[in-house]
């Protein structure tokens, strides 16, 4: 063939990938009846190109993005999030987290730091329980993570059409704002989605209606034909087969289980491109590498698990982003918002809010569900014999406390964090939470930021533009006083947390739900996000994250899966690996 020839055939793939991958196919709506089903429908061995285990805030984008080219099967452990109210409106946020039931889509565990958390368990994962902030990470991550920007931009945009929107403020929000700027956390950006340092007023995934869209929504971009959704799957094992000539093990499939405890069988066809791809969140994909043998060799030989790879990385890495709050009774009403304004401090520290009427009483209901968990499930901790809650705020009348209060919470997330801690197998049940440690505070460093960012937080309260939502003689120090008394966690209260913010941040730590790590792009994954040790298998989701991205993750997680998505695409194209 000569080189004019050469030439010729180049172009022509050049323009048939780009139509691959920009063109879009015939779609279905959400719920999309056609192709997503329960579990049990399912036969007992099936075939695809591609098998997505994890139908979260990964998962849905890289699963559509597949089908533009190839048979795809999703796997999702939970249900559909389409026709809960807790879910799909924004006033049902507080219910979904404590609902503590075996079926709640907000999946709760306890870390062995006594801290409470929650992992989605239901299509569009995280991103359908969460408080709905969609922000870029900023530029600098990108490049350390060794993205293309042009790609990364792109992945982003494809992902706003589906789910983001500009938040109408209103006054509790913009208090917040212009206290922020008040107190110098500068320049006031307006409305981005991207990671600017000063204050800026973000996107979010609920619509001007108050109706939230997750990462479910992004299979309206799936081709119909393509792509199989299974819910109520519970993967039990990744399959690998020995390779001869001393090969890597391969993935050549899965085996899960419907709701009825029924096994299938789930294989890839043949293909060297064909891949299982993981995308099961922080705690479920380096759950299931170990469950598949692939792990600390002590810890699956301790469990009678046989030793695929000795890797000692999976489970290693998780952090958690801390967060510390204060809660803000009103003495004026105040919007039903989630988060919507950010201050992205120079010192790392990012301040956010949200605000609505409140009842005091769901956090006795709250606590008494997590203590009993506690209780039956974390054994290392020690569990308060009393969960106490305020007898008073100074300046308000106790009465409020037992009726629905007009209040906000004004609340800092530590960025990064440089703490760092670890998963472990409980059981070799994949619907057993693992055990896991956050190591809170544990670098000082930190620490240090929550102190700052508590010391921000109490000037925007006692700020110019914030009086209004304060009530007279009520100081920012007697409202984290008070803070002191509520069951944020499990964790010891000390007496000098109230004159220390060093004590009151390790004291009142809470979750922001950002935690990631556990299969680490370098330590477990390549920059492919192919997993050492073996073929035909790679994470692609959260758990691969060194740092959390931005001031809230969801939105990189999202462009991840389409990014990766297009990336394996033109991989597929081009016959052979990149």
């Amino acid at each position: 063939m000569d080189s004019s020839s050469n030439w010729s055939l180049s172009i022509f793939s050049s323009l048939l990938a780009i139509l691959i991958l920009t063109v879009p196919c015939f779609s279905e709506k959400a719920p999309y009846s056609t192709f997503a089903k329960d579990a049990t429908s399912a036969p007992e061995v099936v075939f695809f190109d591609y098998i997505v285990i994890g139908g979260g805030t990964s998962g849905c984008a890289l699963a559509a993005t597949l089908s533009q080219r190839s048979n795809v099967l999703l796997l999702e452990r939970g249900g559909l999030p389409y026709g809960n109210p807790n879910i799909t409106n924004i006033t049902g946020f507080a219910n979904n987290l404590a609902d503590t039931s075996p079926s709640s889509p907000a999946q709760l565990f306890i870390s062995t730091d006594g801290v409470f958390n929650h992992r989605g368990r239901v299509l569009g994962g995280g991103s359908a329980v969460n408080a709905g902030f969609f922000s870029r990470a900023s530029k600098g991550y990108v490049k350390k993570m060794g993205w293309d920007q042009k790609l990364v931009n792109e992945a982003y945009e494809w992902v706003e059409k589906k789910v983001a929107f500009q938040p109408q403020i209103k006054q509790w929000q913009s208090a917040v704002r212009n206290g922020l700027v008040e107190v110098g956390v500068k320049p006031y950006n307006g409305f981005t989605y991207e990671h600017l340092f000063g204050t800026k007023v973000g996107g979010t995934i609920f619509d001007p209606q108050g109706h939230r869209h997750t990462a479910a929504d992004l299979l309206e971009y799936a081709d119909p034909t393509k792509i199989t959704v299974y819910l109520y799957a519970t993967v039990q094992q990744i399959l690998f087969k020995k390779e001869a000539g001393g090969r890597k093990p391969r993935a050549y499939g899965v085996r899960f289980q419907d709701s009825k405890g029924n096994s299938h069988m789930a294989y890839l066809k043949e293909g060297s491109k064909n891949e299982v791809i993981l995308s099961a969140g922080a705690l479920g994909s380096p759950q299931m590498l170990m469950l598949s043998g692939i792990g600390p060799a002590k810890q699956l030989k301790a469990h009678g698990i046989y030793i695929l790879v000795d890797q000692p990385m999976v489970g290693m890495g998780m952090s958690d982003n801390p967060m510390n709050a204060v809660f803000v009774p009103s003495p004026h009403p105040v919007e039903v918002s989630l988060i919507q304004v950010v201050g992205i401090t120079g010192f790392k520290s990012y301040i956010e809010a949200a605000s609505g009427p409140l009842e005091l009483d769901w956090m006795r209901r709250i606590a008494h569900d997590f203590k009993n968990i506690a209780n039956q499930t974390m054994d290392p901790l020690k569990i308060p014999s009393e969960l106490h809650f305020p007898k008073g705020i100074p300046g308000i009348n106790p009465h409020l406390l037992h009726t629905p209060m007009q209040a906000g919470l004004i609340l800092e997330k530590v960025a990064g964090p440089y703490s760092t801690g670890f998963l472990e197998l409980k059981s070799k049940d994949p619907n057993e939470n693992p055990k896991v440690t956050f190591n809170y505070f544990k670098d000082p460093r930190d620490l240090q930021r929550c102190v700052q960012g508590m010391k921000a937080i109490a000037e925007v309260i006692e700020s110019t533009f914030f009086s209004k939502f304060r009530y007279p003689f009520t100081s920012a120090q007697s409202l984290m006083d008070t803070m002191l008394t509520f069951p944020l966690n499990l964790r010891p209260r000390h007496l000098s947390a109230s004159v220390s913010l060093e004590q009151f941040c390790i004291d009142t730590v809470m979750t922001i739900w950002h935690y990631h790590g556990g299969c680490q792009v370098g330590k477990v994954v390549d920059r492919n996000y192919r997993v050492f040790g073996v073929d035909g298998l790679r994470v692609i989701d959260g758990s691969t994250f060194i740092y959390s991205p931005g001031t809230n993750p969801q939105a990189t997680v999202m462009m991840l899966g389409r990014y990766m998505g297009q990336k394996i695409l033109k991989e597929r194209l081009a016959g052979g690996r990149k």
